[in-house]
């Protein structure tokens, strides 16, 4: 009988962005998804940041994201447009909690001060790890390192990986602080940046931020996300273009469903 050679799928390495939007009137009215980030590692899959519509987003991917193959959740803060999809996304990773598995990573005060993730879920995972600032993490084959705490009216981290020889870093919210420039070095940066304007009440990255760490820590590549409503307004692909051009860096807007391969 002769042997039927069988093409077997390569395995890809990517982030995809399951949603772009940033604050709360953005998430409200959908002008952006708020699904979070799923990143895919050697064969480990973590969600970053599981915001409302969250699952929907997997199911309306092209192809398809399956949450039950998730190994890792990651909270970078417990507000709602970063953690409104934390409880189902944890049923569905461990599928309806029949399957002990994956582990769940968030600040303590996601759980114990305005606890987002409900009690009947919290035993679902294998084991709720409470991130504590500077500290390295890891979950099957993908690690990561927490930045210093945030200046953000909760308690907020971002995250250092690396994808291959890649290094990437992700700013989640925060009012912007010297010492950002100095962790978030890395080939490819994550930008949330919700403000076009300076907004000095609130504690949120704006545009001129933004352009201040790009000029500072020179990546090869610069990610802008998680916009708010008047940034959305300023075009966010427009003022990509103007910070590439102005720093000779590579810097894009992302968008609802972009994929990054590596």
């Amino acid at each position: 009988m002769a042997k039927v050679a069988v093409k077997r799928e390569k395995r890809g390495d990517y982030i995809k962005f399951l949603g772009t939007s940033g604050a709360r009137f953005v998430m409200i009215k959908q002008l952006r998804a708020s699904g979070g980030i799923w990143i895919s590692y050697k064969g480990t899959n973590v969600l970053i940041d599981p915001g409302p519509g969250s699952i929907v987003r997997m199911a309306q991917s092209k192809p398809k994201l399956d949450p039950s193959k998730l190994d890792a959740i990651i909270l970078t803060h417990r507000h709602l447009d970063h953690s409104g999809d934390i409880n189902v996304m944890i049923e569905a990773m461990t599928e309806g909690g029949f399957k002990k598995k994956g582990l769940v990573f968030c600040p303590e005060d996601s759980i114990k001060e305005d606890t987002v993730i409900l009690k009947h879920v919290m035993g679902f995972p294998e084991k709720i790890v409470l991130l504590k600032a500077n500290t390295d993490y890891q979950a099957g084959n993908f690690k990561f390192t927490t930045s210093m705490r945030h200046i953000h009216p909760v308690e907020t981290y971002g995250i250092k990986f690396r994808l291959n020889k890649t290094n990437l870093a992700l700013i989640s919210d925060t009012r912007y602080f010297e010492r950002l420039k100095d962790f978030y070095r890395a080939d490819a940066l994550i930008l949330n940046l919700v403000f076009f304007e300076p907004r000095p009440e609130i504690d949120h990255l704006n545009f001129s931020d933004a352009a201040m760490l790009i000029s500072k820590i020179k990546p090869k590549k610069a990610i802008l996300t998680h916009f708010g409503m008047n940034m959305l307004k300023a075009k966010p692909r427009i003022q990509a273009e103007g910070l590439a051009k102005k720093f000779g860096v590579e810097v894009v807007a992302a968008y609802d469903g972009m994929k990054l391969e590596f």
